[in-house]
């Protein structure tokens, strides 16, 4: 290893990460200037860590392949290519396909992150693996996200990463906590020792220019003295690193033109891997470079390496367009088998407009949209629209990059890119495609839903695409203009939708039929559509588009057929929470939080819709927001937080007004419902639920309807209604909800029981005693309630007490406080002695515990909320909680409560 001087602090840093990394994993991430020695620490690193028997993988980020996917991640594993092979299929297919070295469908990123953690993880049982990765700065996104995933993960095992960046530079790789140390220029005294081993010959006016020039940089320190000798004054009036460019020009220029060619096509390669630039030139040539000290070669990974990136930087300054051109055309060659690489560098020799390279441009960003890499898709399509033949084609490519742009929620791309396409003669897909991306900006901004609905059916219906159900663009107008009418939430609006679906031919695709039968209107065409949704169901388990797993969710959602996909959905959300796109994420949060709803984890809600808030916010999706906040309202409602639940509800209301949005008004009247019946307010909650749909209606494309049906006949019992009670529940019969889902049943059932006669009543006593019924906890749990009660009524004292039992376990699982209370109400009543106190507080949770702490050392809900990645809405609705369950009326009560746990 090369003596570095002044380094001693950082060498400590570097040997006390070894030893750390060897008993359990560690990461560090190096920063600092140009120049400043940032990669001799890198290479100190892994020097050690050979020395120290450690597997050590090096890769560098490159920026001429910066939106090139996983092209960082090719160049670290591919020593453990032996390795790959021996992973499990799926996740051995999937780091394959990533990495280029074979094909296949576009694996998802959670896919590769673990595929690649497995791998690491793997190999270090025979050996720990050091992980090098210089230029951080530089690295391709989709690399970033595993880099980062593997990172976080370390822990336990004998894996390293260290990772050097610019300081001043942002990078892909999310830095939050990781431990990091800034390699800071020499100090006078190193600068000098340096100067003096480097250049004894050096003194008196130059060697005190040197030191002056370099300020402590040692890249500096030891390739400016060669022009100090010849013209000093002209580096006082440029930066360093251009100073040093300069320097680096002047010593290729002196290298014969085979090796700077060569250099040129090892620097816009990337890899500098040997065997790959052995078919494009002859390695021969490298020779003088490698004794002018600008590059070598590394025997381990067989690798070309240059000294420093000012020198690639150097080499393209000084090379001729021509000269660029041939590099990039001959890279392109040598990679037959990798067609986004390959696109880009043809891309890079293009002289003018090439419709075929624009093609391959489009065809690699969907790849990498499949990937989740909504950013480099994008730039791929605006390539592409640059190099088209046409003013119709470079529009058709602008207006698709901004349709990803709004879809992935990056608005202010999205509006240039879509004006930009706007402002070009568009053909039909351009034109349609632009519409597309238009009504969705404008739901997602301030735009009203009725405009954007009008303006994309108009598209559609003028559109020359002859209907063809293949045409993708057609395609995703008509999933869109499914969103906005569901928005619209109108008779209108759907029959727009209705009608343009009727012409597609030769039929509609397979999730576009389906979603047209159970989404809008489950009630009356939802149970039809049953055989084709399991159709869907059953390819999931080896999807890897993700779009068609998010839409497959949304057609399940009205048949509570969620609970089938859970897997699916976390995918969704782990893949965003690792970098991913973030609508995807916030569609697999939406599903979860609904399925965890009917099934009672209702802990899980909170923690998921505050997530669902936050990233909806974040990421430039304000339109999805509302829906988490419908989630809080409805679990606030639930658990006797009532101020909060009508307080969401409002929030919804006010921010749906202005923009049309029917369906977002009535499902802000759903925790309406729930938290007047939960207070037992009756004929408020016979209000609200009937602002939903009237008595005795089911109304159409109103799927909310369904989830008060119970809601309004048991309300409407309490007031006296019992004509509207009984019109309700024939509406229901009449529309045969039974055959929706084995829920719809349930609280068909329910509701018989409420309103008819004996018959009914041993009807629901079957359902609820059915395998299964309880997972739908909150349903289940309401509906013995209710009937227990009209059992107590009718003095069959057994029967209401058995039901009320299992209700009480139901409500306390949930932590539904102010049902638990009705019902140990209503078993007091059925002559329940145990009912006749109250019982003792329940015990806390161990998330509850730990928030109960926290508050208890003074803590505010904001800094309880920071330190354990909450919401402070979500801290404060568990305080809520824990105040009763301890026994106490406010936080300074806390620490003694707990004293006595």
């Amino acid at each position: 290893m090369a003596e570095l001087f002044g380094r001693e602090v950082e060498l400590a840093r570097i040997r006390g990460f070894l030893d750390s990394m060897r008993h359990g994993g560690d990461v560090l991430m190096v920063r600092g200037e140009p120049g400043v020695g940032k990669s001799a620490l890198l290479a100190a690193a892994a020097g050690l860590g050979a020395a120290e028997s450690l597997r050590v993988l090096s890769a560098n980020g490159f920026e001429f392949e910066a939106d090139v996917s996983y092209s960082l991640l090719n160049q670290l594993l591919l020593p453990l290519y032996t390795d790959i092979q021996r992973l499990p299929p799926a996740l051995r297919d999937a780091l394959t396909v990533a990495l280029g070295f074979g094909p296949g469908p576009a694996p998802a990123t959670l896919l590769v992150c673990n595929a690649t953690l497995l791998l690491l993880t793997t190999a270090a049982r025979t050996r720990p693996v050091l992980l090098v990765v210089d230029d951080v700065q530089w690295i391709d996104r989709p690399s970033a996200v595993v880099l980062g995933f593997v990172a976080r993960r370390v822990q336990g095992a004998p894996v390293g990463v260290i990772a050097a960046s610019r300081t001043g530079t942002e990078s892909f790789l999310d830095r939050r906590g990781l431990a990091e140390v800034t390699v800071e220029p020499l100090s006078d005294e190193a600068a000098g020792h340096l100067v003096d081993t480097r250049f004894p010959t050096l003194t008196g006016r130059l060697r005190h220019r040197l030191l002056d020039l370099a300020q402590g940089n040692p890249l500096a320190l030891v390739e400016l003295p060669g022009s100090l000798t010849d013209s000093a004054h002209p580096l006082d009036v440029v930066p360093l690193s251009d100073r040093l460019q300069t320097i680096f020009a002047a010593r290729l220029a002196d290298l014969p033109e085979a090796t700077r060619l060569l250099l040129l096509l090892a620097t816009f390669e990337g890899s500098g891997d040997v065997r790959t630039l052995r078919g494009m030139t002859d390695l021969a040539h490298l020779a003088p470079a490698d004794r002018a000290q600008l590059v070598r070669v590394d025997d381990t990974s067989g690798r070309i390496v240059f000294r420093h990136p000012l020198i690639q930087s150097a080499i393209v300054a000084m090379s001729t367009y021509a000269e660029r051109r041939q590099a990039h055309q001959a890279i392109a060659a040598a990679l037959p088998g990798d067609p986004e690489r390959r696109a880009w560098h043809l891309a890079a020799a293009s002289a003018g407009p090439d419709e075929a390279v624009a093609a391959q441009l489009e065809e690699a960003a969907q790849v990498v949209l499949r990937r989740g890499d909504a950013l480099a898709a994008i730039a791929s399509l605006v390539r592409a629209a640059e190099l088209s033949d046409t003013p119709q084609d470079a529009a058709r490519r602008l207006a698709q990059a901004a349709y990803t742009g709004a879809e992935a929620g990056v608005p202010g791309d999205a509006t240039t890119l879509l004006a930009d396409a706007q402002a070009m003669s568009q053909g039909p897909a351009g034109a349609l495609l632009a519409a597309n991306a238009t009504a969705l900006l404008m739901i997602n901004g301030d735009g009203d839903v009725h405009t954007a609905h009008r303006l994309l059916a108009g598209a559609i219906e003028t559109g020359d695409h002859g209907w063809r159900a293949a045409d993708p663009a057609l395609d995703e107008a008509m999933h869109t203009l499914m969103l906005l009418s569901w928005f619209a939430g109108s008779t209108e609006h759907w029959a727009v939708f209705h009608r343009n679906m009727a012409r597609l031919v030769p039929a509609p695709p397979d999730i576009l039929s389906v979603l047209s039968r159970t989404f809008p209107d489950p009630v009356r065409t939802g149970a039809a559509a049953q055989p084709d949704l399991d159709a869907l169901l059953a390819a999931l388990p080896g999807e890897q588009d993700l779009n068609r797993i998010v839409r497959t969710g949304t057609a399940v959602t009205h048949l509570d057929r969620l609970g089938e996909m859970r897997e699916q959905c976390w995918r969704l959300v782990r893949q965003g929470r690792e970098g991913g796109a973030p609508q995807w994420q916030l569609s697999g949060l939406m599903h979860l939080c609904r399925e965890d709803y009917l099934a009672g984890r209702w802990d899980e809600v909170e923690e998921l819709a505050a997530e669902g808030e936050r990233v909806a916010t974040d990421s430039g999706f304000p339109f999805l927001r509302w829906y988490f906040l419908l989630n809080q309202a409805v679990i606030a409602a639930g658990r006797g937080r009532f101020r909060q639940a009508y307080e969401l509800a409002d929030e919804i209301t006010h921010w749906a007004v202005p923009r049309g949005l029917a369906s977002s008004l009535a499902n802000a009247h759903l925790p309406r419902t729930m938290a007047a019946a939960a207070e037992g307010d009756f004929e408020a909650a016979y209000r609200h639920a009937t602002d939903i749909s009237p008595a005795g209606v089911l109304a159409p494309y109103v799927p909310i309807a369904t989830w008060v049906m119970f809601d309004l006949v048991e309300a409407a019992l309490r007031t006296g209604r019992t004509t509207e009670a009984r019109a309700h529940a024939e509406a229901m019969r009449a529309a045969d909800v039974t055959a929706l889902s084995p829920r719809m049943r349930l609280i068909q059932h329910g509701v018989d029981a409420l309103v008819f006669d004996d018959e009914a009543g041993e009807r629901i006593e079957q359902t609820l005693a059915e395998p299964g019924t309880d997972r739908w906890l909150f349903e289940a749990s309401r509906i013995r309630l209710a009937f227990a009660g009209k059992l107590r009524r009718r003095k069959e004292l057994l029967r209401a007490r058995t039901h009320l039992f299992a209700a009480r376990t139901g409500f306390a699982t949930m932590g539904a406080e102010p049902w638990l209370a009705r019902t140990d109400a209503e078993l007091r009543a059925a002559g329940d002695r145990s009912a006749a106190t109250a019982p003792p507080p329940a015990a806390l949770t161990p998330q509850e515990l730990e928030i109960a702490g926290l508050a208890a050392s003074g803590l505010t809900n904001k800094q309880i909320a920071q330190r354990l990645d909450l919401s402070p809405r979500t801290v404060g609705a568990h305080l809520y909680r824990i105040f009763p369950k301890l026994g106490v009326t406010s936080r300074a009560g806390l620490r003694d409560a707990l004293n006595e746990i």
